[in-house]
Order: C-alpha cells, then structure tokens, then sequence
C-alpha cells in the first residue's frame, strides 16, 4: 500500500509539473489579457446598433458556461477531441409556432413560425427585405422575447422520435454575427476586440483555458498568424468577417446565427468566406439569412422562404 501511494504521488508531482511548464508558455499571451474595461468610441450607431451592442455586452459580461476540457493550443481544432462513442441519438433545433409583435404594436412581424435544424447542418432562410428574416435570427440569439411559441433543443432516435423532453435553448447557447459585423467593433486592437466581456476577475486557470479558446478560434477562421496589437478597423472586409466569427466561436456555440455575411464583400473575400463556412459546418449547426443564395446552395442542406408578414415556408432554393 504504501509502495501504491509512492507512486501515484510521484505521479502527481510529475503532472503538477508538465502543467507548470505549459503555464509558463502561455503566460506571455496570459499576461496581456486587459484587466479593466474599455469604454466605447464614439457614438454615431443606430439605435439598432446601441440595442445589439448592449444586449451582446450583457450576455457576455455573465459568468462563462461550464468549461469542458480543451485542445491543445497547437492544434487547430474547435471543438474538444473526444473518444469516439456510437451513439443512435442526434440534437435538433426546434422552432413551433412562434410569433413575434413589437411592444405598442398591433402588428405582428413574425406568424407562427415553425422549422427543425438537426445538429451539424446548414440552414438557410430567404426571402425579400423587410419580412423578418433578421428579427427571427435576434430573437433566436435571446435579443427580443417573442410573443408567443418556444424555441428549444430535442434529442431524438434515428426513427425521429423524441428520446427526452424537449431543453430550452438558452441564449448563452448562441452565436450571432451581424450583416457588417465591424460596425460593432469598438477596440483599437484585435486583442482587445477580442477579450471584450471577458470575465475580469477571472483566476489564472480561467484565463489560461480562454485563451486556449481564442487560439483555437483563431485557428479555425485562419487567423492564427494575425498581430493581435492590429487595429481591427484596419483589417480587410474578409479578415473582419473572420475577426467577428472569431469572437462568437470562443463562447463554443451550440448553434451559430449568420445575417448577410457575404453582404458588402469584394468576389475574393466572398469565396473566401464561402469556404471558411463549409469548414466551421462539419463542426457547427449553423442557420443563415441571405440574399447571395447561388454562392451558398453547395453547402445548404435545408432552406425556407420568408414571406412578406413573416411567414415561414420550407421551399427548395430558387437556383
């Protein structure tokens, strides 16, 4: 026995160790996190801006989600690696019967909406401007409370019947990028842009598993030989797509929000972007709102049109 406890404590020490040496690595980058909030540029936003940014802020600003074990930072993985377990259960989003009317309306912006998105798949609503593709992207990201219906996560059998009742899907679960996400940067440097809404107060260990994050996010955009002292302002239209997909993937969203992100893109930083996507698929469930529906229908795996009302059809793409 005691020969045992010899060993797992020599063990342990050699752990306490290699974990030493692999903190001494990260701590240059560690060290550069901020440690006091900024304060944003100048106003000039729309009051649709101001509404995002704050909503955004809020959500990020609370404590992290429960921390899963993670890559190592010389990897360019997303997500965690993990043993390899079969399993006759998938994840499908679930929108029923939502609608959604303004606050001193009578007018309701959205009718009843419903749509599935299985785990791992690309999704893409279209339909013309002004019928409510992007309010349902907002409420789906938790920035406005629909009306009535239920947004939720169902895991189901291969034969598509429910297994367990059906789990809200929590805001915090939800990425979103907006059309001209870098009107919504406010920091001087990518660092900066970055860390923003990251907890403050945040232990070492903390820290140190975030940044983990960050160097996979950038990894899986193609950012990682980017200078993070670089002025985001200062990158092109493609880097700050990718810059802004960056920031939501370090959350590790179950579900990933894209409004217009080929919008305002010279033909270079679209297919640029187009192939990003393809990859982030195989490893996000993502849903898009587009007008650019010729670039996309390689990856779509199921589409629906908005109607003017804000109706919801499941139609194939018009290409």
């Amino acid at each position: 026995m005691a020969r045992r406890l010899f060993s797992m404590s020599t063990e342990l020490e050699d752990l306490q160790e290699k974990r030493s040496e692999e903190s001494e690595q990260s701590s240059h980058f560690i060290s550069r996190l901020p440690h006091k909030s900024r304060t944003p540029g100048p106003s000039g936003s729309t009051t649709e801006s101001r509404m995002a940014t704050s909503s955004l802020l809020a959500r990020y600003q609370s404590p992290p989600a429960r921390i899963e074990s993670l890559p190592k930072p010389s990897r360019c993985f997303f997500r965690t690696s993990r043993v390899l377990r079969i399993s006759s259960h998938y994840k499908s989003f679930e929108v029923r019967d939502l609608s959604y009317r303004p606050p001193g309306t009578q007018q309701n912006l959205l009718n009843e909406v419903s749509l599935s998105l299985p785990e791992k798949s690309f999704g893409l609503i279209f339909g013309r401007s002004g019928s409510g593709k992007t309010t349902l992207l907002q409420i789906l990201a938790g920035l406005s409370q629909p009306t009535s219906g239920y947004i939720h996560i169902q895991r189901l059998a291969n034969d598509g019947k429910p297994v367990q009742p059906p789990e809200a899907l929590s805001p915090e679960r939800v990425g979103i990028v907006f059309q001209f996400p870098e009107r919504y940067f406010l920091a001087e440097s990518v660092l900066e842009e970055v860390t923003f809404g990251w907890p403050r107060r945040a232990d070492s260990l903390a820290k140190e598993k975030l940044a983990s994050r960050l160097e996979a996010a950038f990894c899986s955009v193609g950012l990682k030989g980017i200078s993070f002292d670089k002025d985001p302002h200062s990158l092109s239209g493609g880097f700050k797509r990718r810059l802004a997909l960056a920031i939501q993937l370090v959350q590790k969203p179950d579900l990933l929000l894209l409004d217009e992100p080929l919008a305002g893109l010279d033909w270079k930083a679209r297919v640029d972007v187009v192939n990003l996507i393809k990859h982030l698929k195989m490893e996000l469930t993502i849903l898009v709102v587009s007008h650019d529906l010729k670039e996309l229908s390689s990856l779509v795996d199921q589409s629906w049109r908005m109607e003017m009302g804000g109706v919801l059809k499941e139609e194939p793409l018009p290409v």
